[in-house]
């Protein structure tokens, strides 16, 4: 009787399952019918539409091949004159014996020649040419050969060190190109190739990722906002390209981090909207035009956000306005926080910086601003960067008997009074006071918090500081254990500190 039941149950049950597979396959073509089922790869990246190529062909080979014919071989040639050491042919003797001839050879210098490498990409059929500055820096000769062998002498349109971007030009025509991307749209993830000549390798293709945006302060040129990627770059690859999966330029390589001079796995490159930027102004200028606003910006750090009572560590905060800048006749003041500018978010220093540089010179912008926690919207016109930023050296320690060490309230920093010749040798503008730090004790609270010998403090917790009395005066307010904000002047910038009083 059990065993029949259990026949009879599974014969249902084998009749239901199949019953269920058929609806299932019906369902699915149906579906499979109205809709296109897209593999991952394929949706993340889109295999490029580039003109010429068989699209059955794998994305990066239809890249490579469009690619690699724009990037160019670059060789340098640098003169060098050496100074010779005093030869025993110097000897008048040798110039009675052998004559003029042979005595006018040990007089000249001999010449030493250095040759270099790197790569460049064309950027229009006339014979435009990006590449990295040092690449062709004080290059007596420059010798462009293209990927199909052909050889060009290459003329120095003109260059930007604060970038390291250069732009050079080869007479012909017809020249294969690749297309300018936007460098903004640019996530990370998205999967690169980095094209050059590493090692003398012309037409060499390596594969990655973007691994960062936006790096900034990595110590290789002033204007920093570079890409970085894990595609392997190598010596030689500098000036090369960076090309996303649509087939466009989205950087020119700059650098590598390396402890042994090869690669290790992050490369930077120049972002395409600032690498098109400086390129039109070369081009059509002679030189780098910059838009300016004319103030000292800082980064925000956590200390600082509780002074100025912000709640997000994004921004920059204006730490002085220059006489006479654009800044200043818009109203922006000491202790903004400057948090977008046309209506984007400004995440920080760098980013704002490179921004305003880019913008073009007599257009209105408008600053998102916290001034004393309230948000407040100002235009600002931007004019040119000025040439004359000089930089200012440091003063040697005073020695004098007004002297003052502070041991109430930020312990580990003497200070002197300010005087007008030590304010001119320290560049604080005329009229100007505050204290001048002379020492900075080791493994003190002021040493942790980044003060140096030559500072000016001219302000603490926003009050301004006159000279050792009103110095005095503040100090003794704070209480051990205080977060102080102090306002410094250094090499004839300014910029906030914060130091925790007492320890």
């Amino acid at each position: 009787m059990f065993n029949r039941q259990w026949r009879q149950s599974g014969a249902g049950w084998l009749g239901i399952a199949f019953l269920l597979v058929v609806m299932g396959a019906l369902i699915g073509l149906f579906i499979s019918a109205r809709f296109e089922v897209t593999p991952l790869l394929r949706a993340t990246n889109t295999p490029p539409k580039i003109p010429g190529m068989d699209p059955s062909e794998q994305p990066f080979v239809q890249i490579a091949k469009f690619a690699t014919p724009a990037v160019v071989n670059i060789s340098t040639t640098k003169v060098y004159r050496d100074r010779q050491a005093p030869s025993p042919f110097m000897d008048p003797f040798f110039k009675d014996f052998f004559g003029e001839d042979f005595f006018r050879r040990f007089q000249h210098p001999r010449q030493r020649k250095e040759q270099s490498l790197g790569s460049g990409v064309i950027v229009s059929a006339d014979g435009y040419i990006v590449t990295n500055n040092h690449v062709v820096e004080k290059a007596d000769e420059i010798r462009v050969l293209l990927a199909d062998r052909r050889e060009f002498k290459g003329k120095l349109v003109g260059a930007d060190p604060k970038t390291d971007i250069a732009v050079i030009h080869i007479d012909d025509g017809s020249l294969p190109t690749l297309p300018l991307g936007d460098s903004e749209r640019l996530q990370v993830g998205e999967y690169v190739l980095a094209i050059g000549n590493p090692f003398a390798l012309s037409s060499t293709v390596t594969m990655g990722i973007v691994s960062a945006v936006g790096r900034a302060n990595v110590g290789v040129a002033d204007y920093e906002d570079f890409i970085q990627t894990d595609a392997a770059i190598n010596p030689g690859n500098s000036g090369g390209a960076l090309v996303n999966m649509r087939g466009e330029l989205i950087g020119i390589n700059t650098a590598i981090f390396s402890r042994s001079g090869g690669y290790q796995g992050i490369g930077f490159a120049v972002p395409a909207n600032m690498v098109k930027s400086v390129m039109e102004s070369l081009i059509n200028k002679g030189k780098v035009v910059r838009g300016w606003l004319g103030v000292s910006i800082q980064e925000i750090s956590p200390e600082l956000a509780k002074q100025f009572k912000l709640k997000a560590l994004r921004g920059a905060l204006v730490a002085d306005v220059i006489a006479g800048s654009p800044a200043e006749k818009a109203g922006i003041k000491q202790g903004d926080v400057i948090t977008t500018l046309n209506g984007k978010e400004v995440d920080d220093v760098s980013q704002l910086r490179n921004n305003i540089a880019r913008t073009a010179v007599g257009s209105r912008v408008k600053l998102g601003v916290l001034r004393e926690g309230k948000e407040i919207t100002i235009e600002v016109t931007i004019a040119e960067l000025p040439k004359d930023i000089a930089s200012r050296g440091e003063v040697e320690q005073p020695q004098d008997e007004e002297n003052d060490m502070d041991v109430l309230g930020l312990s580990g920093l003497q200070v002197h009074a300010l005087t007008p010749e030590i304010g001119q040798e320290l560049g604080i503008r005329k009229g100007e006071k505050g204290v001048v730090v002379v020492e900075v004790m080791q493994e003190s609270p002021a040493e942790a918090a980044g003060l140096r010998q030559g500072d000016v403090i001219q302000e603490v917790n926003r009050v301004r500081i006159d000279g050792l009395k009103s110095y005095r005066d503040q100090v003794k307010k704070i209480k051990n254990g205080d977060t102080v904000l102090l306002l410094i002047s250094r090499a004839g910038s300014r910029l906030f500190v914060t130091i925790r009083a007492g320890g």
